[in-house]
């Protein structure tokens, strides 16, 4: 298919491209991070393209050309047909992906090399970018968060100032990121304190990194925020310990808003308990209040290359559930039908996390028949954004963890995509190809 031909072209030509005029925010972790980026949502884009392109036009072509004549009249099954179609599909796509991301990691490994880069930058990269990282956070109390909102909706309603231009779920919505943005600000002067239990680390892990990036509820919108970060246990100074017995990383920084920022903390101090805590201080000579967004805490857990390794496995997840499902659809649509629906549910998948959130505040009743009719359908639609966008991972140095991706892999492929097609397998062994005329 000239298709084929032109996104293996296309991508021929754009990877090398990429990944000598992307630079990023001008360093060498930029400039890896941007091309990554790229390079791999580029390459998953164009690939789910053309196997939603390629699967559709498998049997509905052979269909409309009379061409599968010559393949149903021999003692073949049609759950044959419907298989060898896939099979193939998934070889093409395999060897595409292989081909792509081997020639997205070569060039990855060789930017280093080529950039220039002097010792310091070529070591930040090789902590913050060719490394594998477990993040742990410390989560939203999500149970709390959703009463709280729902307490101050049923005032608004009480009080009759609901907004009248507003639907109820963006009211919702908009109570919501109050209640989120109250539980995170920092005043002038205050601190927040984050706690982080069971750490255990590997022998030959030596340091940890704390990652964050800071927003402001008021104040100016352009300037730095001073700051204090205290790293270890906290316990320690809040019972008054007159001597330490871990100690404790102090950090003054200076940094922007709304950019990422990491620094790096060796790990004596982590307690014997595993017991971890991270301190903001907001000091006084900032101009208003603060509010710490996506405050994490890093350490290595496995190699670069097996990371990527497994985030090219995710998107050959994507892959395999699309090729299942356009062959499933090929079987009782026509091409242009086909393609049409699975570019839909693509791209439903890329913004499965916005659909889902849409029917998280439902009134009791809406919830029921949301569950006994929506719920079911809404099942089958692939997840291809938030924890299940690999891109994320590699760029942000995030470990996979063979389990991940073992359920994904099941949720994805053993049971949705299994179903798809063996549902296009009894549509096409139903359906009627050639009608017998005397």
């Amino acid at each position: 298919m000239k298709v084929a031909l032109s996104v293996f072209i296309l991508l021929a030509v754009l990877l090398p491209l990429m990944s000598m005029i992307m630079t990023g925010d001008g360093t060498l972790k930029g400039m890896l991070q941007t091309f990554v980026s790229y390079g791999l949502s580029l390459t998953s884009l164009l690939l789910c393209l053309l196997t939603i392109i390629m699967a559709s036009h498998a049997l509905s072509n052979d269909v409309k050309n009379r061409s599968i004549y010559l393949v149903a009249t021999k003692p073949i099954r049609r759950s044959q047909i419907v298989c060898g179609k896939l099979l193939g599909l998934v070889i093409v796509d395999v060897f595409l992906l292989a081909l792509f991301s081997g020639i997205i990691y070569g060039l990855t490994m060789m930017i280093p090399k080529i950039s220039g880069a002097n010792e310091a930058e070529i070591t930040q990269v090789q902590k913050e970018f060719f490394t594998a990282r477990v993040s742990l956070t410390d989560p939203v109390d999500k149970d709390m968060v959703k009463e709280l909102t729902l307490q101050a909706y049923a005032k608004l309603q009480a009080d009759g100032q609901m907004p009248e231009k507003m639907s109820p779920r963006r009211v919702l919505q908009e109570l919501q990121g109050q209640q989120i943005l109250k539980a995170s600000v920092v005043e002038v002067g205050t601190e927040k304190v984050w706690e982080f239990e069971n750490i255990r680390l590997d022998e030959d892990v030596e340091s940890i990194f704390v990652r964050f990036k800071y927003d402001v509820a008021s104040g100016p919108l352009d300037t730095q925020i001073v700051s204090t970060w205290l790293v270890g246990d906290y316990r320690q100074i809040q019972v008054g310990l007159a001597t330490l017995q871990t100690p404790i990383h102090w950090e003054d920084r200076s940094d922007i808003i709304r950019t990422f920022y990491e620094f790096e903390v060796d790990r004596s101090v982590i307690a014997p308990d595993g017991h971890l805590s991270v301190v903001f201080r907001n000091h006084l000579t900032n101009q208003g209040t603060v509010v710490p967004e996506e405050v994490q805490v890093l350490f290595k857990a496995g190699s670069f290359s097996s990371n990527y390794f497994r985030a090219v496995l995710l998107i050959l997840v994507r892959l395999l559930f699309l090729a299942g499902l356009s062959v499933s659809l090929s079987t009782w649509l026509s091409f242009p039908v086909a393609v049409l629906v699975g570019m839909v549910i693509f791209v439903m998948g890329t913004v499965n996390g916005f659909i889902n959130e849409s029917f998280e505040y439902l009134s009791t009743g809406a919830s029921v028949i949301y569950g006994l009719t929506l719920r079911p359908i809404l099942w089958f639609l692939p997840q291809f954004d938030g924890v299940f966008n690999p891109t994320e991972y590699i760029v942000s140095g995030k470990f996979i963890s063979w389990l991940f991706l073992a359920e994904v892999s099941l949720t994805t492929v053993a049971a949705k995509t299994l179903l798809l097609v063996l549902f296009g397998i009894w549509i096409f062994g139903k359906r009627e190809l050639a009608r017998t005329t005397v």
